[in-house]
């Protein structure tokens, strides 16, 4: 680790990255059997049960499960956000069941070897109205628009910038701003924060071993947002659908690899030009 400006940012070897990919499969492999799972009639707890079961069987351990960020807030008793429709980030897996156009956003992390993995998608529960499936295609692609933007010597927000500018082009999406991506390694949560807007050239700089979640959050309303009883669920103050997609990756000298991709981000970096690491 090294200290600036008083906040500690984790730099990574190269044989530590190997085992925070492992980790980032372990969470890429869980999501894959979730979004197939995640049809109408299915109820978030079983979704739930299902992560659990798939994490643990790979010898991981559900980083979300019992993860509280102080005292003040009871601990998350799950190991998968689901949040669904207005739902923003933070969902509590219940007995509430899937719905024929519904979406609903799936949070997963995992533990490995003292490593962490984190990354999310949001799916579309059958037919959806356009808005929606533009949505949803705007975010995950603003995501990897940050990736794109992440070179060596650059500054973080150049990432924060290009999902931005992605974002802006396409439509009059909301950018929710109270939540971000963030460093991760041997904690879930590591500084730094990575702000989905902004401007480029800000922020500490990118360099090899460093390893950030990337985690756009957009609606299709306001960007404005509200937090539930449960002290945990997100919404959109005015209702709007929400859509929500993160993925782990690291810095390196031949392009970003995105340690929780099955094939590391190559073929959507290789579709933006730019070469996976």
């Amino acid at each position: 680790m090294f200290r600036k400006r008083d906040r500690m940012i984790q730099i990574k070897t190269d044989a530590e990255i190997e085992r925070m990919r492992a980790a980032g499969l372990v969470v890429g492999r869980t999501l894959e059997t979730l979004r197939e799972a995640a049809v109408a009639g299915v109820s978030t707890l079983e979704l739930d049960r299902l992560a659990e079961s798939t994490i643990r069987a790979a010898g991981a351990v559900p980083s979300f499960k019992g993860y509280q960020p102080h005292p003040a807030v009871p601990p998350f008793p799950a190991s998968i956000c689901a949040s669904i429709n207005d739902e923003v980030v933070h969902g509590i897996p219940g007995e509430r069941a899937l719905r024929e156009g519904d979406v609903i956003s799936i949070d997963c992390g995992a533990v490995l070897d003292g490593w962490h993995g984190d990354a999310a998608t949001t799916v579309a529960v059958g037919e959806v109205p356009e808005p929606v499936r533009e949505l949803l295609r705007v975010c995950e692609e603003s995501m990897w628009r940050g990736f794109a933007a992440a070179r060596p010597g650059g500054k973080v927000s150049d990432i924060s910038h290009a999902v931005e500018s992605y974002v802006r082009a396409q439509g009059t999406f909301g950018i929710v701003e109270e939540y971000g991506g963030h460093g991760i390694g041997t904690e879930m949560h590591q500084e730094p924060h990575v702000l989905n807007y902004g401007r480029p050239g800000r922020g500490p700089k990118l360099v090899r071993g460093l390893v950030l979640a990337v985690e756009p959050m957009l609606t299709l309303g306001g960007r404005h947002t509200r937090e539930l009883a449960d002290h945990w669920t997100v919404a959109t103050t005015d209702g709007s659908v929400a859509a929500h997609f993160e993925h782990t990756f690291t810095v390196t000298e031949d392009g970003p690899w995105v340690l929780t991709a099955l094939d590391g981000g190559r073929a959507r970096m290789a579709a933006l030009g730019v070469t996976a690491g």
